[in-house]
């Protein structure tokens, strides 16, 4: 029996200890992991130098969009800043011209109203003073100044029908002005934004070679950046082509109000002329 001292003290038994053979495996597995320590150690540097890296680039940095205007080249910044004007015309000119059109529209209407109710040409005169019928019958006005009681009247009204074909074609071009700028940036918004997308990511390449990483956190910020670019090109275009189409149809119904009014400016001189009365003198005293 050991002794008390000896116990107290911790002394170890003098006496061998058998160990089971399951302890002496357990006590082996340390042993037999120090390859797979060693292997790791290349894996582990390289993700010290990409962390490494990764704090070189100054990350997280700012993804909102002013942040990514501000980051972008200056190639970038410049597209950015084009499609931007570009959106702001758009919308200049779709306020311009709803009021043009809506003011035109509700005139030309207003004027074929007018004039199924008079009787010749006079009466026209006095009860459309203004706008594209007005200047309608002002032009067959001209034509019967110019035309003579002897003149052969078919003659006369294919004359007047000429005049007011031009007048009417002018009036379609003064009110299609501006509409040609919305097709060009509807037509070539995309691939502007599409330059600017291929010149970031390229940038973007240029610093994966620098940086020697592939890491997403180094390399999407210059790719959003550069996406920036492709998405200010659609906000551009798309509304620019949805309200050239819709002017398109507007202006289209404006032609055809001029085209009505044209027809019943042409009956009215059809009448004041196989009435027999001498237009003339009576269209030139109204006129002044």
């Amino acid at each position: 029996m050991r002794s008390w001292k000896a116990i107290r003290r911790g002394a170890v038994p003098s006496t061998p200890v058998k160990t089971p053979v399951g302890l002496k495996l357990r006590r082996s597995v340390p042993r037999l992991s120090l390859p797979l320590l060693l292997l790791s150690f290349p894996a582990a540097a390289q993700d010290a130098t990409e962390r490494t890296v990764i704090a070189a680039a100054a990350l997280p940095r700012d993804l909102s969009p002013w942040g990514m205007f501000m980051q972008a080249d200056v190639v970038v910044k410049a597209v950015m800043i084009g499609l931007v004007f570009a959106t702001a015309v758009t919308w200049t000119v779709w306020l311009a011209k709803t009021i043009e059109l809506i003011k035109a529209r509700r005139n030309a209407r207003h004027a074929l109203r007018e004039l199924a109710d008079v009787r010749n040409m006079e009466d026209a005169v006095r009860q459309v003073p203004e706008g594209a019928v007005a200047q309608l019958l002002e032009g067959a006005l001209a034509e019967l100044r110019l035309s003579t009681d002897r003149m052969d009247k078919e003659g006369i009204k294919a004359r007047i029908a000429s005049r007011l074909q031009q007048i009417e074609a002018a009036a379609s071009r003064r009110i299609g002005l501006g509409t040609g700028v919305l097709a060009t940036i509807g037509s070539t918004g995309p691939f502007v934004g599409l330059f600017g997308t291929v010149w970031g990511i390229m940038n973007s390449f240029i610093g994966i070679s620098k940086s020697q990483t592939t890491n997403l956190a180094v390399v999407a910020p210059g790719i959003a950046e550069a996406l920036l670019a492709t998405a200010l090109g659609l906000v551009a275009a798309i509304p620019a082509v949805m309200i050239y189409n819709l002017f398109a149809r507007q202006i289209a119904s404006y032609r055809a109000l001029l085209g009505d009014g044209s027809a019943e400016i042409t009956r009215l001189v059809g009448r004041d002329l196989d009435s027999g009365t001498v237009l003339v003198r009576r269209h030139l005293a109204a006129a002044e």
